[in-house]
């Protein structure tokens, strides 16, 4: 049965990511991979050779029957940029709706200067200029608070922006469709239609880094809240009158075990010096340093004790970990995956956790998700932007992928 994610059509986006990573494939070995009936396959890659993102190529023998014909995808489909802001770099890449990233490039930023935005803006063109592919949109993930992803008007704490409007800007500068999430729903997005969330009708994202991060899917839908800021797991209440949290609370759980709370842990102890980064943290504990363990230790079980409760409310079918954090996990993990399992009610205490390698590009991949998902949609979620894409597909497919 096909899937909706925020109202994408999972199924349909599978298959061409599926081609797309394993190259041209027969109906037969799709409907397999993909662990659905033949008679969807069939419907929904009928769907898309009429929409001109799959053709079909030379047939091949089968094991009965007459030869079946192997699917492609067409050279028109087209791309999405996308772009990861996080306070001191932008992380920039172009995707095939295929999922795969054709190229990427990391540069400084400052979001905290007078003209971040318009810095921010020069950033996306310089990367534009390199394109040699025609361009379906622009999708923008970062750490905040966005309106409505196809308006993109952004509340940040961690890059200290109030009401600005980075979607209407970039429209304005590039003349391309943009959508604008809060970073972690973007992953989970990415997640639901390339990760390993594609086999799972309900599963939580929660990202460790600089921040704590949440993304859930409940029946295939990310879900953003009313305001759309839900997932704000590293905003859970965990100590009364604990240290002051960037959004201005107290005793927030990204206030103690955020980047910035596990360095001041440790230079209190004395195990790390002023200027230490957290790579150092986490070097000192692989390398056997007991301070620097007890400090990722603590954090783990704190992290472990609040996700318990979370699940034990959400009731997903997998947490997914990931973020920059997880370099130090296994240090992590000896205090949360005792505190974890035994926070959870018992008939969940099986749930699969799986901790990904960390590729900084991800974010990037998953904010130029909110584009490429954006032809399989059945709600309309993404508004006047998401119409824009899909008449650029439709566009750049009857012109032969021409720009």
């Amino acid at each position: 049965m096909s899937r909706a994610a925020g109202g994408v059509d999972v199924t349909r986006t599978a298959v061409l990511a599926h081609i797309g990573a394993q190259g041209p494939t027969s109906r037969a070995d799709l409907a397999r991979s993909l662990d659905v009936s033949s008679a969807l396959i069939t419907q929904l890659t009928k769907q898309l050779i009429a929409d001109g993102l799959l053709e079909e190529l030379e047939q091949v023998p089968s094991q009965g029957g007459r030869p079946a014909r192997l699917l492609g995808l067409t050279s028109a489909a087209g791309n999405a940029v996308g772009v990861k802001v996080v306070a001191d770099h932008v992380t920039l890449v172009e995707v095939g709706i295929d999922g795969e990233v054709a190229r990427a490039a990391t540069e400084a930023y400052d979001a905290f200067a007078p003209d971040a935005l318009t810095r921010l803006s020069q950033l996306v063109g310089q990367f534009l200029a390199g394109t040699d592919r025609p361009l379906l949109g622009i999708g923008v993930g970062l750490p905040g608070n966005v309106d409505v992803p196809s308006r993109g008007v952004v509340d940040s704490s961690q890059l200290r922006w109030s009401q600005y409007p980075v979607g209407p800007t970039l429209r304005r500068d590039h003349g391309l469709p943009v959508l604008v999430e809060n970073n972690v729903n973007a992953l989970t997005l990415a997640q639901t239609l390339y990760g390993q969330g594609r086999h799972h009708e309900t599963f939580l994202v929660v990202t460790l880094g600089t921040g704590i991060g949440g993304g859930l899917v409940a029946e295939g839908t990310v879900l953003r809240g009313g305001s759309g800021s839900a997932g704000q797991i590293g905003h859970v209440p965990v100590e009364p009158d604990g240290p002051v949290c960037q959004c201005g609370n107290e005793g927030c759980l990204e206030a103690l075990i955020g980047e910035q709370a596990l360095l001041t842990t440790a230079r209190a102890r004395g195990v790390l010096a002023a200027d230490d980064p957290i790579e150092v943290l986490h070097a000192r504990a692989t390398d056997g340093d007991e301070g620097a363990r007890a400090v990722l230790a603590e954090a783990g079980r704190l992290l472990g004790r609040t996700l318990a409760g979370i699940v034990n409310v959400l009731d997903p079918e997998l947490l997914i970990l990931l973020g920059e954090g997880v370099a130090g996990w296994p240090h992590w993990a000896t205090g949360f995956d005792p505190a974890f399992r035994r926070g959870l009610l018992p008939h969940l205490r099986g749930l699969e956790v799986s901790v990904e390698q960390w590729q900084d590009d991800r974010w990037a991949q998953g904010a130029a998700c909110l584009v490429l998902a954006t032809p399989f949609e059945t709600d309309g979620r993404s508004g006047e932007q998401g119409r824009l894409v899909r008449q650029r597909l439709v566009d750049q497919t009857a012109a032969g992928g021409r720009r």
